[in-house]
């Protein structure tokens, strides 16, 4: 895993499949998604390394139902005592007790869903502590804004830090090449292609992805240029 400093208070931890971020609060951390399973040892190292105590994680926000953003977080969760939050829609995918809808895959998107998916192991059920809505907001000693980001999964949400000008996306959006893109392997492209111009029109300086390297500066810049072009 690599770890790499995104802001003052934010770090990105990248696995093979995928991406989390650790976020520093004046009292303890949270992190935005987890990982695949059997990635909870480097998690938990990691946070470790950036001065987290297992006890200081506050919060495990999944973005959505994916197997490589939640597969880890029931261990680390136990670990740690911290609470997990994800997107009211997807929690029943996440707790085990529904099955995760396929992708709608365009031509493109065929081949490399089916070199990806086969890779990360299936994600153990996972405990919900709260399930976020569109509005809904979490005391990191800023206001995190949850915004719910339906088309890649049901219940996707992105989190923004509306002081610090910081966009979480999860998948609805990346990065490929220093080019932003619409996230793919989605369940509904209208949607996520409207999700994303929603993200655009928020004031941010810096979009962290779930696949790909984050924008740290010119973010709504970036965000905005990309959706006047989506169909």
């Amino acid at each position: 895993m690599d770890i790499s400093h995104v802001t003052q208070d934010i770090w990105m931890l990248r696995f093979a499949v995928g991406q989390a971020y650790a976020v520093r609060l004046p009292e303890g951390w949270a992190l935005v998604d987890c990982g695949s399973a059997g990635s909870e040892g480097e998690i938990l190292d990691a946070l470790a390394g950036l001065g987290c105590a297992p006890g200081e994680l506050r919060d495990i926000v999944l973005t959505h139902s994916h197997k490589d953003h939640t597969g880890a977080a029931a261990a680390v969760a136990t670990a740690t005592g911290a609470r997990v939050l994800a997107g009211a829609a997807d929690a029943p995918v996440i707790r085990g007790d529904a099955p995760e809808p396929p992708p709608v895959l365009l031509d493109f998107e065929v081949p490399l869903y089916e070199s990806i998916a086969p890779t990360v192991p299936p994600a153990p059920p996972s405990p919900v502590h709260r399930e976020l809505v569109d509005g809904d907001t979490l005391d990191w000693g800023q206001e995190a804004r949850i915004v719910h980001v339906p088309g890649h999964t049901a219940g996707s949400i992105a989190v923004h830090l509306p002081a610090a000008g910081v966009l979480f996306t999860g998948d609805t959006i990346a990065s490929h090449e220093d080019a932003v893109i619409l996230g793919v392997f989605n369940v509904d492209r209208e949607q996520a292609v409207a999700s994303f111009r929603r993200q655009a029109a928020l004031d941010i300086e810096t979009a962290c992805f779930g696949h790909g390297d984050p924008i740290v500066k010119g973010a709504g810049d970036a965000l905005r240029a990309v959706a006047a072009d989506l169909s």
